[in-house]
């Protein structure tokens, strides 16, 4: 049973503030590191993107 609380703590990941989040007038923002960790683009215009630059120029 001790194997199966590991492996639960070790797959949950956690969501900072300041690291992966911050809030700018009431509204979350992500954070570059954030969505570089994250591994893709969700196309809704995300202030700090990383991909932007490659999504417009497969355009």
């Amino acid at each position: 049973m001790q194997r199966e609380t590991e492996n639960n703590s070790e797959s949950e990941q956690t969501f900072v503030e300041g690291l992966d989040f911050y809030f700018d007038e009431g509204m979350m923002v992500l954070t570059r590191k954030y969505l570089l960790d994250r591994g893709n683009c969700c196309d809704t215009g995300c202030r700090h993107c990383p991909y932007s630059a490659a999504s417009a120029a497969a355009s």
